[in-house]
C-alpha cells in the first residue's frame, strides 16, 4: 500500500499531556538493550588493562556517557517542530557528505580496522558513516514526500524515485571509498525499504536488485573492496580454510556462543570472554558475550527487544500523519533490521564478517548517538500522530 495516501485530521491536543503520549514501549526496549549492553561491555572489558590502562570502568562509564549524550539528542529531536526538523534534514545530509568527505582526506581521516572512516578530535573519535544512514533516510523522505505534496499525489513517480536513489547514492559511493562494506549493506537496505513503501511499480525493486548485483561485481572487479574484505567473504562460505588467519574471529564467536548452552556461564565468568580469545568483542562482536555469559535465554532476550523495538517502529510508520514521517519511519526501522540481522548473523556464521556494530548494544559513541537521534524521529512522528 502506498505511503501517500492522506489521514484524517484529529483535535489538536494539550501540549502538558506529550509525555503521557510518548511511546514508552519503545523508550523501554531501548533502555533495556542499552542497559544490557552496558553489562556486556563491562564483561569484556573489565579485565583487558590494555584496552582500560587498569581502569576496569573506564568502558563501562563511557557506554553510559555516550547514551547519557544520546539520550539528550534523542530528547532534542523527539520535541523539535515537525516543519523545523523539515527543513533541518537537507542541512543533516550536507554536513554528513561533508563529513564523509574529510574522512577520506589524508591527514584528517583515521584508519581504524582497515578502513579510513574516522574523524580524530582530541577528546573522541567521530565516525560520519553512522550519521549517514540517518540522512539517507530523511533526505530521500524528505524529497518523494514533498513531490507527492505539491502534486497531490498518493504514489511517488519515476522521477522522483530516481532523484531519491540519486540523493542516496552520494554518501553510498564515499562510504565504499573509505571502504566500508558493512555500511553500504545497511545503506542499500534503507534504500531498498523506502522505495519499497513509496508506491512505485514493483519492477523498481527488481532493478534495484540487479543494480545491487552488478555494482557489487564491478567493486570486485575494480578492486574497489581491500584483499581483506574479499577473504572475510571466502571464510564465511568456509570458516575452516583458514581458522588461525581470516577464519579465526567467526571460529572463536561460534566457540563463545556455544560454550553459554541455555543458561550461560555467567556474567564475567565465560572463558573465551574474560580470556580475550575473541577479538573487538566490545564493539562488532558483542553478541557473542551475551550468547557465552547469558546463555540462549539471555541471547534471545536481546533479540526480542528488538523484534518489540521494530514492532514499535512499524506501528509508528503505519499510524504517521504524513507520508515524510511514514517514509523516515520505515526507513528507520530497516537500519535498525538489518545491522541487528547483519550483526548477529555474522557471530552465529550465517553472514560475512562486514564490522557493524549492534544498535545501542555494542560500545561506540558515532552509533549510540545516531541511534537515539533516529529513535527521537520516531517519537517525534508518533507525538505529531497525537497532536491534530
Amino acid at each position: 500500500m502506498a505511503l501517500l495516501t492522506p489521514i484524517r485530521t484529529r483535535p489538536r491536543m494539550d501540549r502538558r499531556s506529550t509525555v503521557w503520549h510518548v511511546d514508552w514501549v519503545l523508550v523501554f526496549g531501548v533502555l533495556a538493550l542499552s542497559s544490557i549492553g552496558a553489562m556486556l561491555i563491562w564483561s569484556a572489558t573489565h579485565n583487558r588493562t590494555s584496552l582500560t590502562d587498569g581502569n576496569q570502568y573506564a568502558f563501562l562509564l563511557r557506554h553510559a556517557l555516550n547514551f547519557a549524550i544520546g539520550l539528550v539528542l534523542a530528547i532534542g529531536a523527539a520535541v523539535t517542530n515537525h516543519r523545523r526538523v523539515r527543513i533541518l534534514a537537507p542541512l543533516l545530509y550536507a554536513a554528513s557528505v561533508v563529513g564523509l568527505i574529510l574522512v577520506l582526506v589524508p591527514g584528517v581521516g583515521a584508519v581504524i580496522n582497515g578502513s579510513r572512516s574516522w574523524i580524530q578530535l582530541p577528546w573522541m573519535s567521530i565516525q560520519p558513516s553512522e550519521f549517514a544512514k540517518l540522512a539517507v533516510i530523511v533526505g530521500m523522505a524528505l524529497l518523494i514526500a514533498e513531490k507527492g505534496e505539491t502534486d497531490h499525489r498518493d504514489t511517488a513517480r519515476t522521477i522522483d524515485v530516481a532523484q531519491a536513489i540519486a540523493v542516496a547514492a552520494v554518501p553510498v559511493v564515499l562510504v565504499m571509498l573509505q571502504p566500508d562494506l558493512g555500511t553500504v549493506m545497511v545503506l542499500g537496505s534503507i534504500v531498498f525499504g523506502i522505495i519499497a513503501v513509496s508506491g512505485v511499480p514493483k519492477r523498481w525493486m527488481l532493478g534495484l536488485v540487479t543494480a545491487g548485483v552488478v555494482v557489487a561485481a564491478l567493486a570486485i572487479k575494480l578492486q574497489v573492496l581491500k584483499d581483506y574484505q574479499l577473504a572475510r567473504f571466502i571464510a564465511f562460505a568456509d570458516p575452516s580454510q583458514d581458522p588461525q588467519g581470516i577464519g579465526y574471529n567467526v571460529n572463536q564467536a561460534r566457540i563463545a556462543i556455544g560454550n553459554g548452552g541455555v543458561f550461560g556461564q555467567g556474567l564475567f565468568h565465560g572463558g573465551q570472554t574474560q580470556n580475550a580469545f575473541v577479538p573487538e568483542q566490545h564493539t562488532d562482536f558483542v553478541f557473542t558475550v551475551a550468547g557465552e555469559e547469558l546463555g540462549l535465554i539471555g541471547a534471545g532476550a536481546i533479540i526480542l527487544l528488538f523484534a518489540l523495538v521494530l514492532l514499535r517502529g512499524l506501528r509508528i510508520a503505519v499510524n504517521a500523519r504524513d507520508a515524510f514521517g511514514r517514509l523516515v519511519a520505515t526507513g528507520i526501522v530497516c537500519w535498525f533490521a538489518f545491522q541487528a540481522f547483519e550483526n548477529i548473523g555474522m557471530t552465529l556464521g550465517i553472514m560475512p564478517v562486514t564490522g557493524v556494530p549492534l544498535p545501542f548494544v555494542s560500545y561506540g559513541g558515532s552509533s549510540m548517538f545516531a541511534c537515539l537521534l533516529a529513535i527521537g524521529l520516531l517519537q517525534n512522528i508518533h507525538l505529531r500522530s497525537h497532536r491534530f
